[in-house]
């Protein structure tokens, strides 16, 4: 029978891509770590994993192996909770892993819920940008992720997963304060047909999944940007665009968390972003899941109504 430590290992090795951050990120020592792996290539009888240089790669059969690693992790996960739901759990953990800008929005009201509703509940956040924060989901290191999409659902983010959606909100193009849009359109009004007369300016672009769509808006509006700064820090990027050295495509709830006074916010027309809860498998989810989700759901209706 395998061994569930010894595959979540296998798998944490195939993200990492090294023993030693895999040892890392399971706080085991780097011997263990190799004393698993051995483990396990005896139980199946064949090499799961090959030396490159000085990280490892996994074979065929390794490739294989944590695919369906993932997928044994995330079921046990999901039975976990639905004996917890059906226990009615009064003490325990949930673990959420959410990007920034809701982290500093959405979940400090839903926590503060969650703490009322379930006081023995103790509460760990993880910051994530949607394609870990799925991962680990996945893995069964979160209990329920936090995530943001742009266009059409990813049919591999959502394997293995229900999706709960919370709210749409807005993009802004984002101009230092003192500089006239495009055209000169004012605040809120005409942000698209301003795009174009940025053409030349630096652009500032965030995650991978932030920048493809930013690109993608760019194109639409003919041209591609020319971007020269990249960070996922909403606050940095304000900032960066209120000193004059570039423009940029923010979402709502970035300036929800923060407002630099500095900058121009036009809303895009017709461009909004998805954001949603997922969990692992199909519901019931742990009772207080379920309560934290009703929580972000009651808040992001009460405090983000004008965006519907």
């Amino acid at each position: 029978m395998l061994d569930l430590t010894r595959l979540r290992v296998l798998v944490a090795v195939a993200r990492e891509g090294s023993v030693t951050a895999a040892a890392e990120a399971l706080h085991y020592a780097q011997p263990s770590v190799s004393h698993h792996l051995a483990r396990l290539e005896a139980e199946v009888g064949v090499p799961l994993v090959r030396r490159a240089g000085r990280g490892i790669m996994l074979t065929e059969a390794g490739r294989l192996l944590v695919t369906r690693a993932e997928e044994i992790l995330g079921q046990v996960a999901s039975a976990q909770a639905e004996v917890a739901a059906h226990a009615g759990l009064r003490t325990g953990r949930l673990r959420l892993a959410a990007f920034p800008s809701a982290l500093a929005t959405l979940v400090p009201a839903a926590a503060a819920c969650l703490a009322d509703r379930h006081p023995g509940v103790v509460l760990e956040l993880t910051e994530a940008e949607p394609p870990e924060a799925l991962t680990a989901l996945r893995n069964a290191e979160v209990d329920a992720a936090l995530i943001f999409e742009h266009g059409p659902p990813v049919p591999a983010d959502r394997r293995n997963t229900t999706v709960t959606p919370l709210l749409e909100e807005p993009l802004y193009l984002v101009t230092p304060a003192g500089q006239a849009g495009a055209g000169g359109a004012g605040e809120e009004a005409g942000a698209r047909a301003e795009l174009a007369g940025y053409a030349e300016e630096s652009w500032i672009a965030g995650c991978a999944r932030c920048r493809a769509h930013l690109v993608s808006v760019c194109e639409r509006a003919g041209f591609a940007p020319r971007i020269t700064f990249e960070t996922d820090d909403y606050v940095a990027v304000q900032a960066l665009v209120a000193a004059g050295l570039g423009v940029s495509v923010l979402p709502g709830l970035a300036f929800a968390a923060h407002r630099h006074p500095g900058v121009r916010a036009a809303r895009l027309p017709g461009v909004r972003r998805r954001v949603s809860v997922a969990i692992y498998g199909a519901p019931p989810a742990a009772r207080p899941v379920e309560a934290f989700i009703a929580a972000l759901t009651a808040e992001t209706a009460n405090r983000f109504a004008d965006w519907a």
